[in-house]
């Protein structure tokens, strides 16, 4: 009875000192408990291009089958129309006009020492690593530079890009934007240009990207990790290697958008894009063959996204790694004869959102969510405390129970138009302006999903624009309100 009572003694005094310097028994990591996070996002991507989505041109197989096992949601809203303050604000946690970030800056000036999404997990343990554009990063330019852009360098462990060729690689290049003769060669910048390539996709940015994240994958799967992926395409220039676009071919096949006389004249003239069939001088055929470029894109793309899922899987981490894919925004296709972004409509404020977690059941959502909500929303799911006054919600509950909801509207801005918008389940409220000295766009979703018929100066509808621009000035305090 005695040496029992003293090998007891001795066993209780090894767990404790075992638990002194953070030793388990079975001599599991605490890595092991933790759920990693691989974080995807495509550049200028609109939901409208992927077959998950419902397109049946375009087939994206690969995003489909992370739908296939994640929650799809299809009311998620970026919260600034074009990359910089979209990034700048989903990353730091709070809204463009809360981080300062207008344009293409980062948000570090502003937030001070707060933790962004990646450096709030660093701060945990996590590995945290970027491949290519998470923050803002110029596209061409700083794609051929292989630059930093405007990167927030203490949120990572490590950080990589991905030069690559961009409008230059050597194919079948043609430019399409502003060349009505036919004259202009492939060129850089901002500009509607489609290359069939030569070579194969490690050839090109995002293949380079894809081979850097598996690689880390690898290296890393011992340990908890934040890997945030970001892939150039279909941003422009509409480039990829060739045998991306025979199912797209011949142009004159794929549909355009539809299209109605007179659709501008109840447009206030801030609505209407920067990039346009007529600005841009594109005839029938480049607007077909710009669809076609931008498809093919996706599909390179797609096809990216399949290899990084794939070395998941083969590493075993499936079941230990939460994955998310959206955009930064999305992107107009000829819809209003608009094309890009920066536009409040849909297909420029909406974005494709999958959340993949383990043990987690496929659905869909129709609940309004932002993507300000993925920083809470991944902490909470990792265990990670929430850190205080970020403008996001946790939509971790809707994983569960796809029918709830936490938002009554989605706000997102346009800055250098001064647009905002308030979208509800049945109504999209522009306004242009703090006041909406510029211009009002309203439109009933329900009875006009295609945003075609404004309502703003229609009489009967005053109490109705009354009521949002009321909720949009209460809005315009509560995105401000914050102890930066």
């Amino acid at each position: 009875m005695l040496r029992y009572l003293v090998e007891r003694e001795l066993i209780c005094l090894a767990l404790f000192f075992f638990s002194l310097i953070g030793i388990s028994c079975n001599d599991k990591s605490a890595d092991d408990d933790k759920f990693n996070v691989l974080f995807i996002i495509s550049d200028d991507l609109t939901y409208n291009a992927l077959s998950c989505y419902g397109n049946s041109v375009c087939q994206t197989p690969n995003i489909d089958r992370l739908a296939a096992r994640g929650v799809r949601f299809i009311q998620a809203y970026c919260q600034g129309t074009y990359c910089g303050p979209s990034r700048a604000s989903f990353l730091s946690g709070y809204y463009p006009h809360a981080t300062g970030v207008l344009g293409y800056t980062s948000p570090r000036l502003e937030i001070g020492d707060r933790p962004t999404w990646p450096q709030h997990f660093k701060n945990e343990g996590y590995y945290t690593a970027r491949v290519s554009k998470i923050f803002h990063m110029g596209v061409p330019g700083g794609i051929e530079e292989g630059s930093d852009g405007a990167d927030d360098t203490i949120s990572w462990t490590e950080r990589y890009n991905s030069p690559g060729l961009e409008w230059k690689a050597p194919g079948d290049g043609e430019t399409l934007e502003s060349n009505p003769d036919g004259t202009k060669p492939a060129m850089g910048g901002n500009t509607f240009v489609v290359v069939e390539a030569d070579g194969d996709d490690l050839v090109h940015s995002d293949g380079k990207t894809a081979a850097k994240a598996i690689e880390l994958i690898n290296r890393h799967k011992d340990e908890a990790f934040w890997l945030g992926v970001g892939f150039v395409r279909p941003h422009v220039p509409f480039v990829a290697p060739a045998n991306y676009f025979p199912s797209f071919k011949p142009y004159d096949k794929l549909e355009l958008p539809q299209k109605l006389p007179g659709d501008w004249e109840d447009i206030p003239e801030p609505g209407i894009n920067y990039k346009t069939s007529v600005n841009m001088e594109m005839d029938i055929r480049k607007q077909k063959k710009a669809i076609g470029g931008y498809y093919a894109s996706v599909a390179y793309m797609d096809a990216q996204v399949g290899k990084v899922l794939d070395a998941l899987e083969a590493a075993g981490l499936e079941d230990k790694t939460i994955i998310i894919f959206t955009s930064d925004h999305g992107y107009h296709l000829g819809e209003h004869d608009f094309w890009a972004k920066v536009s409040l409509l849909d297909e420029s404020s909406g974005v494709p959102l999958i959340i993949s977690v383990p043990g987690k059941k496929p659905g869909v959502c129709n609940s309004l969510v932002e993507l300000l909500d993925l920083y809470p929303t991944i902490s909470k799911l990792c265990g990670l405390k929430i850190p205080e006054n970020i403008q996001g919600k946790d939509i971790s509950m809707m994983l569960d129970d796809t029918s709830i909801e936490v938002r009554e509207t989605a706000f997102s801005v346009a800055p250098m138009r001064e647009g905002f918008l308030l979208r509800d389940h049945r109504y999209a409220y522009i306004q242009y302006g703090e006041n909406a000295e510029n211009g009002i766009e309203l439109y009933d979703t329900e009875k006009d999903p295609k945003q075609f018929k404004n309502l703003a100066k229609e009489p009967d509808n005053d109490n109705l624009v009354n009521s949002y621009k009321e909720k949009m000035m209460k809005k315009l305090v509560s995105v401000r309100k914050n102890d930066l």
